[in-house]
């Protein structure tokens, strides 16, 4: 693969504070409660505390991805801080290499 394929625009930082203010209203809902009420992380399938649960973007804010339903998931904040901006394939890929 070409390297123009990985190019692309990285949002700029008033995006991503944006975004990142949308996340922590997403929070206060009752859709996020529910997401996390299982206290299970997304990736590693292991059980937290509700507190130790953390906010993960699948597509990180920093490659572009958006504060949205979809995006968003509950996990530990050991995954959360290995994947730091992995997009899903490469964190699949880091998975497996371990």
């Amino acid at each position: 693969m070409s390297r123009e394929f990985f190019d692309f625009d990285t949002p700029d930082d008033a995006q991503i504070r944006t975004e990142r203010a949308k996340a922590r209203d997403l929070r206060k809902t009752r859709w996020w409660q529910q997401k996390t009420s299982s206290g299970k992380c997304y990736f590693c399938g292991k059980q937290s505390a509700f507190k130790d649960l953390t906010m993960d973007h699948l597509v990180p804010l920093a490659r572009g991805g958006l504060s949205t339903k979809d995006n968003l998931v509950p996990c530990c904040k050991a995954c959360n801080t290995k994947k730091k901006s992995m997009l899903p394939l490469e964190w699949e890929a880091y998975l497996e290499k371990m």
